[in-house]
């Protein structure tokens, strides 16, 4: 393309050109075929059959509008329902049966990218952010297959431990908190024309966060374009937080049949699953997606429908139970995909439809109407669980998952008053991560963040407090050497400082493992109940002495050794063992990426030496650097475990290698939790066990003096004013085998 040429030239030449060529089956001009503007080879046939099937989506009619409020504007808001191509275009091919009703692909970025590429990239390129990784990646694959590029050159992606991109990229989808993280080295993000918040509805604590930065950065950068997209008509915060925002509102197609219940239904778990069974019952073809609220629901659900599916006809065919956890990424499973005589059903309980936007034979959404919502309390330090009504926009989301010919249940009255919006989940939510990043920010230049829901003042304080403790904060309130270092880690901030400190005492190559392990998902399964007791007997092979944070040692190092075994099969292990493949491989990533950091710090990596007694001690007291405040005294020598920072008493969780013990004998008095969940089971989860010199020796003194009273607190300063003989001699006879410690001396020298 000329050089000068204007971005609103190009685009009313280029919609002139398909408005008038995408009907033909092959476009030619002479004997010349049409070169793509982003690679510059010749289109494919199959480029021209897809811009045919997208001209008929509502969104098309939009183009205009929206490639001009693009020139003109710096913050567009486009709003439409989930059929309309907003995030995912649907053709509309015969909309009579069931199997012609398939996903299309993302227009919005291929237009943003089209309009950087009419000034030729000379204000950056297009990266479009969104929530979940998996569809992260979907998406990117869907788009460079319309654009008729290849994946991992003009589009691609990003996501935690996983880049596919180059230098030819154009258009780079990635999650938010990648995007944040980029913002540490790019406060400005300069490499960026145009930048795509989707599902901004949502309200995640990295969408608010960048909403509010990118407030500012375009001030410095008038030059930047920040496109929002959202599945329903926006609220008027965030309406109001961009003044005089233009809104595009896309018409949506027909909606499916609504099926409200006339009463309200407190049992919505046994009303949803006799729906099921009267679906497959009534033989109308289709898959089902059935929203419940927890975790525990959908296992529940999924075992009752199992014994049921044995009772079920051979003629009405095979009913299958797909249970889609929330959170725990991968792609949505897919077994029977095929069409034939299986009807699938999926029982989720997340929020977000964009999961079930690729299944072909969706038919049926049964919707409970509740969620279960984890809502962290500063005072104690921990998630409590509310079960909640969803929102509208969750309400109207979920409906439109099925075409017009399918029905969707809703097992709550019409007239239910439903909230408006989703909560923010800034509101919600531990800030202290968000904290140190935006004290981060501060260094790179940016002032402030003007979030649309500003966080709660008992939580910011909670944040900053513990920043505090963990010596990332100097005395103005600014990040230290250590806040700084510990920023550049993908990990908590207790974490963070845990790893730091590890480099002190000589043990990273252990506390490494560790920290991949608690951050990955869990490599525990959970099996049905009736193999429960073999699998805790499997696991308790893996079991340590002192804790379930160095069991975790121990798995991480038998997977490694039995992936490096030429004649045995990992995968058959993890089964047999009752181990996750999937959260070993990302713990397997996570560790490479945080010794790549450490390495690229300066940050020395010890060799390994676990099991030695030494080098217990030792990740014993950088885990103490980190968590000091997350320890727990056994009160009454029955697992009853008192909280020093905030006078709780929970007990240990079953699954951990101290809460098998029947009866509660022989359990360590003091210990150090990696997690306190308060309301659904009031435990602690991944325990080790701790000694209250070892916790004297590495807490802050302004930490320990700070501490409500207690008896667990008096017994410390009794340990401080008199020496610990005294207390190990009072304890002898009950833990007869209790090591010497060496003295205590001053606290950790990196705080």
């Amino acid at each position: 393309m000329a050089q000068g040429i204007t971005g609103e030239k190009y685009w009313e030449d280029r919609v002139a050109f398909e408005t008038e060529g995408a009907g033909q089956e092959v476009v030619e001009y002479g004997d010349v075929l049409e070169l793509n503007r982003f690679d510059g080879l010749p289109y494919s046939s199959r480029y021209y059959t897809l811009l045919k099937e997208r001209m008929d989506l509502p969104v098309w009619k939009a183009k205009c509008d929206f490639m001009d409020k693009l020139a003109n504007r710096q913050f567009i808001i486009v709003s439409g329902t989930a059929r309309t191509g907003r995030s995912s275009q649907w053709g509309v091919l015969n909309r009579c049966t069931l199997q012609e009703k398939r996903e299309m692909f993302k227009l919005i970025p291929q237009w943003c990218a089209e309009f950087c590429l009419a000034v030729q990239y000379q204000n950056g390129m297009v990266v479009c952010t969104q929530v979940h990784r998996q569809h992260t990646v979907d998406l990117a694959l869907r788009v460079a297959d319309e654009m008729d590029v290849n994946i991992g050159h003009e589009v691609g992606y990003s996501i935690p431990l996983e880049t596919c991109c180059s230098g030819d990229t154009v258009l780079r989808y990635c999650t938010d908190d990648m995007l944040l993280r980029e913002m540490m080295s790019d406060p400005m993000l300069e490499h960026y024309g145009v930048i795509v918040i989707d599902q901004a509805h949502e309200r995640t604590v990295g969408t608010d966060v960048l909403l509010g930065l990118l407030k500012d950065i375009t001030l410095q950068r008038p030059e930047l374009r920040v496109v929002l997209l959202t599945a329903t008509h926006p609220g008027p915060k965030l309406l109001g937080h961009y003044k005089n925002v233009p809104l595009i509102q896309l018409e949506g197609v027909c909606s499916a049949e609504v099926v409200y219940t006339g009463t309200s239904h407190k049992d919505y778990f046994c009303s949803a699953l006799r729906l099921v069974l009267e679906i497959h019952h009534s033989q109308e073809e289709g898959d089902i997606v059935v929203f419940l609220a927890t975790t525990q629901e959908i296992d529940l659900a999924r075992d009752i429908l199992l014994r049921e599916e044995a009772n079920i006809p051979t003629h009405l065919g095979e009913l299958l139970p797909i249970s889609v956890h929330p959170g725990l990424g991968g792609t949505l499973p897919m077994p029977g995909e095929e069409e034939g005589r299986c009807r699938r059903v999926f029982l989720t309980s997340s929020p977000n439809e964009d999961l079930f936007w690729a299944v072909h034979m969706l038919n049926f959404v049964i919707d409970a109407g509740v969620q279960k919502r984890n809502v962290y309390n500063p005072r104690i330090r921990a998630n409590s669980v509310a079960i909640q009504p969803i929102s509208r926009i969750q309400a109207e989301s979920r409906k439109q998952l099925v075409g017009p010919t399918g029905k969707s249940f809703c097992l709550y009255p019409e007239d239910t008053p439903l909230p408006s919006e989703t909560r923010p989940h800034i509101l919600e939510s531990d800030i202290t991560s968000t904290v140190l990043f935006l004290k981060r920010m501060d260094i790179g230049g940016l002032g402030r963040c003007d979030f649309i829901d500003r966080p709660d003042p008992e939580g910011l304080m909670q944040a900053l407090e513990e920043l505090d403790y963990l010596a990332a904060l100097d005395d103005d309130g600014n990040l230290s050497e250590i806040g700084i270092i510990m920023s550049e880690f993908p990990l908590e901030p207790q974490m963070a400082k845990t790893l730091l400190a590890s480099c002190e005492f000589d043990c990273v190559n252990e506390v490494v493992t560790i920290a991949a392990m608690l951050t990955a998902p869990s490599c525990f399964l959970v099996p049905s109940r009736e193999l429960r007791l073999e699998a805790s007997q499997c696991h308790l092979k893996f079991q340590h002495p002192e804790g379930d944070h160095f069991t975790l040692i121990n798995i991480y190092k038998a997977f490694k050794q039995n992936q490096h075994e030429p004649f045995v099969s990992v995968e058959k292990w993890c089964q047999d063992y009752f181990l996750s493949l999937s959260a070993l491989q990302t713990a397997d990533a996570i560790r490479s990426e945080l010794t790549d950091i450490l390495r690229r710090i300066e940050l020395p990596v010890s060799m390994p030496s676990f099991g030695s007694k030494g080098n217990t001690l030792n990740i014993k007291r950088a885990l103490l650097a980190g968590f000091f405040m997350q320890v727990a005294r056994d009160v009454d020598s029955s697992g009853n475990y008192f909280m020093l920072t905030h006078k709780h008493v929970a007990q240990i969780h079953p699954f951990s290698a101290y809460g098998t013990k029947t009866p509660k004998l022989g359990l360590p008095e003091w210990v150090l939790f990696h997690q306190y969940s308060f309301s659904e089971d009031n435990c602690i989860r991944t325990v080790s066990h701790i000694s209250p010199e070892e916790f004297i020796q590495m807490a802050p003194q302004y930490f320990f003096f700070n501490l409500p009273p207690s008896e667990s607190k008096d017994i410390l300063q009794n340990i401080l004013d008199n020496g610990a003989e005294h207390y190990k001699a009072k304890k002898l006879q009950k833990s007869p085998s209790l090591e010497s410690i060496p003295e205590v001396t001053a606290s950790c020298v990196i705080q």
